[in-house]
């Protein structure tokens, strides 16, 4: 019969590239944006493991998950020259299984988030169709950096910190949560130029107008790092406006180190745009989680 470990993966090899069409890695923005609006809400979590739960799966594997296997599906001759490696364009999800798995866990999706009540089910509506907008013809918005990336902001950070909010507290967040989410969903598309980097030869080839392509790899960057700073600053100076001086100090503190950080980038962001996203950008989603603390009797009030 052969030892438990090798079943096991013997098994798990067939499904491994599907799962690597739903990208794991890429799960962690929107999970930790709804760790955010749960804390915002300023609501006792006792009760409400399951809901939590259940929120958690769709804003990552599930919405997230969707919106990585449409990509991959509909980028597949982008892939081919950018990262031939990829399931598709490797063969090691032939035909049109991507496709199919696409499509599959959309509908799984949809189905979570219709459990989970109306609103939450209108808000999974809305970041799985901006999935499809996405990447898919005739609309595929990625073919403007400045549309695609903003969809994808908001579907990473605004939509789940928001659905969130929503199903701690039961209905539409108060304007402090609201503005939050907002302004972190807009400095996240300076994240979102900065993950275009690797793609300029595919997008360039394929007529994909990403930021890096239409501005240039300099340019892209200042534009990046200037959209990041300006939304956290804005942050900062709700937080002040709202009676948060210590929280607001947090953030500012935490600007300071990316504003550092940017410069070296700005010096070098071909080479240096992956640097920027694994040491950078999580001094950004930590601001993140400090402005909910930050809310948390504003929204219960």
């Amino acid at each position: 019969m052969g030892s438990p470990a090798l079943n096991v993966l013997t098994y798990a090899r067939p499904a491994a590239p599907f799962l690597e069409l739903l990208k794991p890695y890429t799960w962690f923005p929107p999970m930790w944006a709804f760790l955010c609006g749960i804390v915002s809400a300023g609501v006792p979590t006792d009760g409400y493991g399951g809901m939590i739960a259940a929120g958690v799966l769709l804003a990552g594997p599930l919405v997230c998950g969707t919106s990585q296997a449409v990509n991959d599906w509909f980028d597949r001759d982008i892939d081919a020259i950018n990262e031939p490696g990829r399931p598709i364009p490797s063969g090691r999800v032939p035909g049109r299984r991507g496709l199919y798995l696409a499509v599959a866990w959309t509908l799984m999706s949809g189905a979570v988030a219709a459990s989970l009540g109306p609103l939450v089910f209108a808000a999974g509506v809305l970041g799985l169709a901006l999935a499809w907008a996405y990447s898919a013809p005739p609309i595929r918005l990625k073919q403007n950096g400045w549309w695609g990336n903003t969809a994808v902001a908001l579907s990473y950070e605004g939509l789940p910190w928001v659905t969130a909010a929503v199903v701690m507290l039961g209905t539409v967040p108060p304007p402090p949560v609201l503005w939050l989410a907002l302004w972190y969903s807009i400095g996240a598309h300076g994240i979102m130029t900065l993950n275009d980097f690797k793609s300029v030869e595919g997008d360039r080839r394929m007529g994909i107008g990403s930021l890096p392509v239409r501005l240039g790899v300099a340019r892209a960057a200042w534009v990046a790092c200037a959209v990041m700073l300006v939304a956290q600053l804005v942050v900062v100076g709700l937080l002040l406006a709202w009676g948060r001086p210590l929280h607001a100090a947090a953030i500012a503190g935490l600007v300071i180190i990316q504003f550092a950080m940017m410069t070296r980038l700005l010096a070098q962001p071909a080479e240096l745009d992956f640097w920027y996203n694994t040491k950078g950008v999580p001094l950004y989603v930590a601001g993140m989680l400090v402005s909910a603390f930050a809310v948390r009797s504003l929204a219960a009030t």
